[in-house]
């Protein structure tokens, strides 16, 4: 017994001291990456660029900085300079190191953790460059300051020689040159619209600030600038680049209050969307947070006032509601704010309660100011305000119409709908299928378990053209709306849906593409949550059957066709005699059995997930190909009519 457990003892694991592991320097940044860039995937490479970057807008927003440049070089290497202060070479008193080598080998080491280096600055982890040198396999860092210019180099986070002065200079700044360690990245490509759409946004935001793209990767390098003296102006005009403006003038105010410093613009469009972009000390914070609940409190406030200051509402009952005030408005708000509380990870939400009330307070006065001395753009806002109410009215009786109770709580499910016998979403899957042929070869071929087939009869109505009371008379969305269950508008909400799998099959032609991209729209407008959580997927029919005997194979696409009939052709010679090409122009072109072994079953079928890489962009294209103006869509398909394939004739 006492042996038994003297082994128990040995083979037990022990938690003593020297079981305690202490990561020095920069090893826990190679150890655990993703805790430092939130992946190591695409998003984390770029990230790498985002914090150099990061490092010479701060400069700029301290006032020391006008000119950045980013060089993408040959082999996965990137050079950021800017023109700012340089970094500090002089010993740093706690390391006795120079102060270059201090932020570039320290975690949490910097000039943004106190004194008056920085006010307000972006790179708030204190991590940014320290985090690059880790995850490169080589970078170098090169210091114009103080007459004289100063070099380091490190191999994987670990200086190779002291800083070393090697000439002169009259000028000041910094470049950072860096080669991610493909030890660490999977793959080291990095995305120059990525890159150029990140850039644009930071350019906006620091008025006045050059920004220099050069792409020396290909034979003829790439350059791109840019520079915006409007600030949010300039940012409001690209937003709102095909807008049907409501307002000649839009409002701005760029004001501090209690050392926060707030800046607003905004505008209005004869859309019912609304397009809000917040900003914290120029972070993109995409789930809003305390600056901008103070500016949709300031604008419903204002905007009832006025509204009733002017007799153009006379119930004293009624009000006009936040979603009234902002329905067709793009805005952007932006702070510069000491010590920012952001909630998450990903910087997502402004958590600084300060934020709000000075955010509320310059909105408030700026816009009853904006409001007396333009009464024309006063009048025209509180008339798009007005004509949203009476359609938030018009809707609300639409959906108490087409949503009584919700799916599972008395109201009758869509006739055409054939629903799945499971009640577990997880496992559900609906199927939104072009035309009841298609709809027919569904409902038959299916596993009626957990899959459930709602044939649509021809195209559905345009969102992007259409108020909600509008589409709710439209049958074919009304049977949308209720098979989802989760209901629409301001009542939406994606936990009670009843499928976490919603196909889209189409025919492969032009109006399969159509009525697909008219069914994006829906759900990109009114059911976004859908495609966040990753339940919108499309169908990959097949293009082509081909056989030879009784030997046959599915194709899905052109290429792929190619590559079949090349081998066939080494097999036979060029007589393909014998050899069938089936080409589906249609889904009710299949029986039952092949549109469940190509198309639905989960075993050998092919599905694309919807995704949204950039909310911002998305939103601008379905303006453009979905909305009202003809002369956006023109140029769009114009400008990419060399680069059409597979065009449907």
């Amino acid at each position: 017994m006492a042996e038994k457990k003297q082994k128990e003892k040995e083979n037990k694991p022990s938690y003593s001291a020297k079981d305690i592991f202490v990561l020095e320097g920069l090893d826990p940044v190679r150890k655990r990456p993703g805790m430092y860039i939130g992946s190591t995937g695409v998003d984390g490479l770029h990230h790498l660029i985002w914090e150099v970057i990061d490092n010479s807008i701060d400069e700029a927003m301290a006032g020391h900085a006008t000119f950045v440049r980013l060089r993408l070089l040959k082999d996965g290497i990137v050079e950021v300079t800017d023109n700012g202060r340089g970094i500090p070479v002089d010993p740093h008193p706690q390391t006795k190191k120079s102060a270059l080598e201090t932020v570039l080998s320290t975690l949490h080491a910097g000039g943004k953790f106190g004194g008056e280096s920085y006010k307000v600055s972006g790179g708030l982890h204190g991590v940014g460059v320290s985090v690059v040198n880790a995850l490169s396999e080589y970078l170098k860092a090169e210091v114009h300051r103080d007459g004289g210019v100063y070099v380091q180099e490190y191999e994987r986070g670990k200086p190779k020689k002291a800083v070393k002065k090697i000439g002169k200079t009259d000028t000041t700044g910094t470049t950072i040159t860096f080669k991610a360690d493909k030890e660490i990245f999977s793959e080291i490509r990095y995305d120059r619209k990525k890159i150029i759409d990140h850039l644009r946004q930071q350019a906006f935001l620091v008025k006045g600030m050059y920004i220099e793209i050069i792409d020396e990767r290909e034979e003829i390098p790439f350059f791109h600038a840019f520079k915006f003296d409007g600030g949010l102006l300039s940012f409001l005009g690209y937003l709102n680049e095909f807008g049907d403006q409501v307002q000649n003038k839009p409002f701005y105010v760029n004001k501090e209050h209690e050392e926060i410093e707030v800046e607003v613009a905004f505008l209005y469009n004869n859309d019912a969307e609304t397009q809000e972009l917040s900003f914290a000390n120029n972070i993109y914070t995409p789930d809003g947070g305390m600056h901008l609940t103070g500016f949709r409190t300031a604008l419903t406030r204002v905007l009832n006032d006025f509204a009733r200051e002017g007799n153009y509402i006379k119930d004293k009952e009624e009000n006009l509601t936040g979603e009234d005030a902002r329905e067709g408005i793009v805005a952007v708000v932006s702070v510069k704010i000491r010590e920012p509380q952001f909630e998450g990870q990903t910087k997502a939400r402004l958590g600084n309660p300060p934020a709000r009330t000075a955010v509320e307070s310059v909105v408030a006065e700026a816009l009853k100011e904006f409001l007396e001395k333009n009464t024309q753009e006063g009048r025209a806002i509180i008339g798009k305000a007005l004509l949203a109410a009476k359609a938030r009215k018009a809707a609300k009786a639409a959906k108490d119409t087409v949503l009584r109770k919700g799916p599972l709580e008395g109201l009758t499910l869509p006739g055409k709908l054939a629903d799945c016998t499971s009640k577990n979403p997880e496992e559900s899957e609906l199927f939104i299928v072009e035309g009841d042929s298609a709809g027919g070869s569904g409902k038959q071929g299916r596993d009626r378990r957990f899959q459930a087939i709602l044939p649509l009869k021809g195209k559905i109505l345009n969102v992007e053209k259409s108020r909600l009371d509008k589409m709710l008379a439209n049958n074919e969305i009304k049977s949308i709306v209720i098979a989802l269950g989760t209901a629409i508008g301001v009542d939406f909400t994606v936990e009670k849906i009843r499928y976490h799998k919603i196909i889209i099959m189409t025919d492969a032609d032009v109006d399969g593409a159509h009525i697909r991209t008219l069914l994006l729209t829906l759900f990109f407008r009114y059911f976004r949550d859908t495609i966040d959580q990753g339940y919108i997927y499309i169908a990959q029919p097949p293009l082509y059957r081909i056989q030879q005997g009784r030997q046959f194979e599915y194709v899905y696409s052109e290429q792929d066709k190619d590559v079949i009939l090349k081998q066939l052709r080494k097999e036979k010679g060029d007589d393909l005699k014998g050899v069938s090409i089936q080409r589906y122009k249609g889904l009710g072109e299949m029986n039952a059995n092949q549109l469940w072994e190509t198309t639905m079953d989960p075993e050998t079928r092919r599905l694309k997930k919807v995704t949204i890489q950039d909310a911002q962009e998305a939103d601008r294209i379905f303006d453009v190909l979905m909305g009202e103006k003809v002369a956006p869509r023109k140029h769009f398909i114009q400008s990419r009519a060399t680069t059409v394939k597979n065009l449907d004739i």
